[in-house]
C-alpha cells in the first residue's frame, strides 16, 4: 500500500502545480489502511484541514485511477518523536536585532510563536499574501525577487513576515535569519556611526545574513542616510540571491520622500496586498481566536463580533482576551449585551444605512409592502423580495444575521440560507445580477461611503 500511495503521489504532481505539491502533498505520510478507510498523515491539524478540503477528491480520484478502487480516506497528525535536540529549533546567534537605541551587540530575537502559518486564517483578503510567503518560506529556489506585503496595521503582515522565520529556522536551523523593524535599522547604523563600527554593522547585514526580514518600510520616510545604506545592502544581499521579505503601510510610490533607488528596488520584487477580512474571513478569525482562549461562544456572538469589528485583527484578539477577562474575573456571563459593552469601547459608531433603509429601497423595487416581507407568505415574488432583503443588509449594514432575520420574522439559519442563496444565484443568474446592480446604485445615491468596489458588480 505504501508503493501505492507513492503512485499516487507522482500522479498528482502532474496534476497540480509544483509549489502546491511540494508544499501540501509531498509531506504527507501513510499510515496504515484498516477496512476500507486509508489514514494518511499530515505535519499539522492545519495541514490536515487544508489537504482535506482542497485535496480530497483528486486523492481519491487518483487513487481509483491507479487501483479501480474507491476507498475512503481520513488524515491524521503525524506523531512526532520528541528528543532533547528537538526543544531546540535555533540558537541565540542566529538572529540579529538592535534595541530601540543602544547596540550591544548580536543577541537573540524571540519570535511571536503564535505568528506561525498553522495559524494563519487564510481568507479572499489575504490569500496570495499567504501562498506567496509559504512559498518564499519553502522554495530553494525564489524566482520572483524580493517580497513586499502592503497592508494596514492588524491585518497579518508581521504575522506572515515571522512565520517565513520560524518555518525556514524549523526547517534549516543554521540559516542566518536577520528580522528587523526599519526602525531599528535606522538605530543600529547610527550607532554603529557613532562608535565607529560600520564595518561590524555592514558585516552583519551584508554577508551573515541569509535571509532579512525587514518591517516598516514606510518609517524611512526622509531617513536620507538610511535609505543609502540600505539601497547598499539590499544590492549586496540581491546580488548573492538571499532572501528579503519588507513590510509596509504604502506603496513605495505612495511614501513621501523616499529615495527613487530604494522604491525601485522594493518595487522590483513581487508585491502583495492583504486587504481588509470580508465577513466570512472575520468570522472564522473571531471563531480560531475564542478557541486558542479557551472561550466558547455561541454562533450569535461571533457573528455579532463579526459585524463589529472589521478592518482590524488586532482588535478582535483584544474584544476577545476583554470578554475572557470579564467572564474569569467578573464572573460575568458571556452574552450579547456583554459583547456590546465590550465592544462599545473599541469602537465609535458612525452613520450607515440602516435595516429600514433596506427595507424601504427593496419594497419600492418589488412594489411590495414591507408586511409582505415579515409575512409567512411563500409566494416567489415575496420570497425573491425576501431574500434579496437579507442580502442587501447584511452587505450594507453593520446588524448581526441574527437581528437581519428578526426583522422579518424569521429564523438565524433561514436567513444565512437566504444571504447564501443570493450569493450563489450572482454567479449563475444574469437576472439577478442586474437587480442587484440596480439596488446597489441606489444604495450609493443613499450613501456614497458606504459604495464599494463589490457593490459596482
Amino acid at each position: 500500500m505504501q508503493e501505492l500511495w507513492e503512485e499516487v503521489k507522482k500522479k498528482i504532481a502532474q496534476r497540480i502545480p509544483k509549489n502546491s505539491y511540494s508544499l501540501w502533498i509531498k509531506p504527507i505520510q501513510f499510515l496504515r489502511k484498516t477496512g476500507n478507510t486509508i489514514y494518511l498523515g499530515c505535519p499539522n491539524k492545519f495541514s490536515c484541514k487544508w489537504v482535506s478540503e482542497n485535496f480530497l477528491d483528486l486523492i481519491r480520484e487518483c487513487f481509483f485511477d491507479i487501483s479501480e478502487h474507491k476507498f475512503d480516506f481520513e488524515f491524521k497528525v503525524i506523531p512526532k518523536h520528541r528528543d532533547t535536540k528537538s526543544k531546540i529549533l535555533y540558537s541565540p546567534d542566529q538572529m540579529y536585532i538592535s534595541d530601540n537605541f543602544v547596540v550591544r551587540g548580536p543577541k537573540r530575537l524571540h519570535l511571536n510563536q503564535n505568528f506561525v502559518f498553522e495559524k494563519f486564517v487564510v481568507g479572499p483578503c489575504n490569500e496570495f499574501a499567504y501562498n506567496a510567503s509559504t512559498t518564499f518560506a519553502q522554495s530553494e529556489e525564489w524566482n520572483y525577487g524580493t517580497l513586499l506585503m502592503l497592508a494596514s496595521p492588524g491585518l497579518g503582515k508581521t504575522h506572515l513576515s515571522q512565520a517565513v522565520g520560524h518555518w525556514i529556522l524549523n526547517k534549516k536551523p543554521d540559516t542566518k535569519v536577520v528580522y528587523v523593524t526599519a526602525e531599528d535599522f535606522m538605530n543600529e547604523l547610527i550607532h554603529a556611526i557613532k562608535t565607529k563600527q560600520i564595518d561590524s554593522f555592514k558585516e552583519r547585514y551584508r554577508k551573515s545574513c541569509d535571509v532579512l526580514l525587514l518591517e516598516e518600510i514606510h518609517f524611512l520616510s526622509g531617513k536620507e542616510k538610511t535609505q543609502i545604506e540600505l539601497v547598499h545592502t539590499l544590492d549586496s544581499l540581491i546580488n548573492a540571491k538571499k532572501k528579503v521579505i519588507f513590510t509596509s503601510c504604502l506603496p513605495p510610490n505612495k511614501i513621501p520622500n523616499l529615495s527613487k533607488q530604494l522604491s525601485s528596488r522594493l518595487s522590483s520584487g513581487l508585491i502583495t496586498p492583504i486587504n481588509f477580512p470580508d465577513y466570512e474571513t472575520r468570522f472564522k478569525i473571531i471563531s480560531q481566536k475564542a478557541k486558542e482562549n479557551r472561550l466558547n461562544l455561541s454562533d450569535e456572538i461571533i457573528d455579532f463580533l463579526a459585524s463589529k469589528i472589521t478592518k482590524d485583527v488586532r482588535q478582535m484578539e483584544s474584544v476577545i482576551k476583554c470578554l475572557k477577562a470579564k467572564a474569569e474575573l467578573m464572573k460575568a456571563k458571556i452574552d450579547l449585551d456583554l459583547a456590546e459593552e465590550i465592544v462599545s469601547h473599541f469602537i465609535s459608531p458612525e452613520p450607515t444605512i440602516s435595516l429600514e433603509d433596506i427595507m424601504n429601497l427593496v419594497c419600492k423595487y418589488y412594489k411590495i409592502d414591507p408586511d409582505s416581507l415579515r409575512s409567512k407568505s411563500r409566494k416567489r415574488l415575496y420570497s425573491n423580495a425576501r431574500n434579496i432583503y437579507v442580502y442587501m443588509a447584511r452587505k450594507y449594514t453593520d446588524k448581526p444575521i441574527s437581528e437581519i432575520a428578526k426583522s422579518i420574522n424569521r429564523t438565524h439559519s433561514t436567513a444565512i440560507h437566504a444571504f447564501e442563496k443570493i450569493k450563489d444565484l450572482l454567479e449563475k443568474d444574469a437576472n439577478i445580477r442586474k437587480q442587484i446592480a440596480f439596488l446597489n446604485h441606489k444604495i450609493n445615491e443613499m450613501n456614497p461611503s458606504v459604495f464599494t468596489d463589490e457593490a459596482s458588480e
